[in-house]
């Protein structure tokens, strides 16, 4: 039985790179997409926020200079490309998928209305919601706690490369140690960046916890559901 019914899973665009430089890597997409689909045919609801890097940092270097609200449209706008390719590759794997964005562009995607979201994953199917927040100046990080707290998420799965928050940075110190659990005061103390400030802020307030994991290890992401020692709980 899993540990949760309903999760807002946190994917950067990055993610989606594979080992490519910006874009969208298809067997790592078709990977990805396999991971949720094992924890939806075990009864679990799954919305997805993604992000954008893979597509607009590949164009950065002409963001240089730019106007700041003017980067973080464009940056919104990709992450709608991603949520679609999601969706499509959902759709390829016979999984229902609904794509929300919090920007209105009706030919491509419908706006995000929370309680058609809500019907939808009560029906089963994985919700992506896209555009961030539609706001400059907040991140999909923000959005995402934004969005678990709206439709009532039991936790926000902030997947990485990482398999969890470490004492110090794994890869330069090798004497770092993965924390299993952690308090929202004690990650504020130590200084360990799991979300965005702000992001980490809505958490905390709304009692949200966060699970950090790692979406390149294979199962990961069906453990974590179950509710097995998998990547960091952050908790009140």
């Amino acid at each position: 039985m899993p540990a949760y019914k309903r999760i807002l899973l946190k994917l950067s665009g990055e993610a989606l790179m594979g080992d490519d430089a910006y874009g969208i890597n298809r067997a790592t997409i078709v990977r990805m997409v396999k991971e949720v689909q094992e924890v939806t045919d075990m009864g679990c609801e799954v919305a997805v926020v993604i992000g954008g890097g893979n597509i607009f940092r590949g164009v950065a270097g002409g963001s240089v200079g730019m106007d700041r609200a003017t980067a973080d449209y464009m940056g919104m706008l990709a992450t709608v490309m991603n949520s679609l390719a999601l969706a499509d590759t959902m759709r390829q794997e016979g999984m229902t998928a609904r794509v929300m964005s919090a920007i209105s562009i009706e030919q491509v995607v419908e706006p995000y209305v929370r309680p058609k979201a809500l019907q939808y994953l009560e029906e089963g199917k994985v919700v992506i919601f896209a555009a961030g927040t539609g706001n400059p100046f907040f991140t999909t990080d923000t959005a995402a706690a934004l969005r678990g707290a709206e439709i009532g998420a039991q936790v926000v799965l902030k997947a990485t490369k990482v398999d969890g928050v470490y004492t110090a940075d794994p890869k330069k110190d090798p004497s770092a140690t993965r924390y299993s659990q952690i308090s929202f005061d004690e990650a504020i103390s130590k200084n360990l960046q799991v979300l965005d400030a702000t992001a980490f802020a809505l958490c905390r307030d709304q009692k949200l916890p966060i699970k950090v994991f790692s979406i390149f290890k294979p199962g990961a992401l069906k453990r974590v559901v179950l509710g097995e020692d998998e990547g960091t709980l952050v908790h009140v």
